[in-house]
């Protein structure tokens, strides 16, 4: 009578394993992609000074347990505040491997929470589709991850998001998780199918491209304002439109102008982390609908 269990049991534990293991290829797919405007690559740090590719590694090597963990958390029925504090322990631990530098702070919220709902399926036997997990985060915890914003004086209150939040009147990561990533699952995953689709023209460079360049031309990106402020979003916004209005990765050239885009964002010091982040996000939904 107990072996059904035994074996559900055992295939959760299997799934665990290959969620966490897809997420951290999913963040490893990000950070190797190039070009990209203003963002770390094999290339060159983009418009950062603190990190590049070896910090990136550093701190995939330390989240490396994370992701199965909160995906197991998830399949045990853990509350938002269980996943918060799994979230917080990942973050000490990337900061202690890079020294202090914020690499993956938004992965650790976000991917940490598609994890978790991607083990809550797997655990209560169903599919584990893109889009599914996606609106499991807000079915299950949006209500929770809106009310757990830090007050004004919090620890946690100051943080570039938050901040540029208070000053301009902006959502941030919280309110697209809170929502069921709607910029993903409404853009940038469809922009990244319909080029993998694309006859002759199908390639993973290309159709991630594409889909970051979406989400820079649609994001409200905490990032972009806290180093550009509104100035500094709009011209990122416009240059990601530009690029996609003149046919994006489908242009014979587009290698030339992204790489020409990373340059501007270079020289304006603007770095679009958040669309990096849902990139990620993106990246990882559309694996795991490859999921047996």
């Amino acid at each position: 009578m107990n072996a059904p269990a035994r074996i559900t049991a055992a295939h959760g534990a299997i799934d665990c394993e290959r969620i966490g293991r897809l997420a951290v290829r999913s963040l490893y797919r990000e950070v190797a992609l190039a070009p990209k405007p203003g963002l770390v690559s094999p290339v060159d740090s983009g418009s950062h000074d603190d990190m590049d590719m070896s910090t990136f590694f550093r701190s995939l090597f330390a989240l490396r347990h994370y992701f199965r963990d909160i995906a197991r958390a998830g399949g045990e029925g853990a509350g938002f505040a269980t996943l918060q504090s799994l979230g917080l322990a990942a973050e000490a631990q990337m900061l202690a491997a890079t020294g202090g530098i914020n690499t993956h702070r938004g992965a650790i919220f976000n991917l940490g929470l598609l994890c978790a709902a991607a083990g809550r399926l797997a655990a209560s036997g169903y599919a584990i589709a893109g889009a599914g997990v996606a609106h499991t985060v807000a079915e299950c915890w949006g209500t929770d991850i809106l009310a757990a914003r830090p007050a004004d004086g919090a620890p946690r209150a100051d943080s570039h998001g938050l901040r540029v939040a208070r000053r301009h009147g902006t959502s941030g990561a919280r309110e697209q998780a809170a929502a069921g990533f709607p910029d993903v699952i409404d853009a940038a995953l469809p922009t990244l199918r319909a080029v993998l689709a694309a006859p002759g023209k199908a390639c993973e460079t290309r159709a991630a491209v594409q889909a970051l360049f979406v989400l820079i031309a649609r994001l409200d990106d905490s990032n972009l304002l806290w180093r550009g402020g509104l100035l500094g979003l709009d011209y990122a916004q416009g240059a990601a439109r530009a690029f996609l209005a003149a046919g994006g990765v489908f242009a014979a050239d587009w290698t030339t102008r992204a790489e020409a885009t990373h340059r501007a964002f270079i020289a304006r010091r603007l770095s679009p982390g958040g669309a990096a982040d849902l990139l990620a996000v993106t990246l990882f939904l559309h694996e795991l609908d490859s999921l047996p």
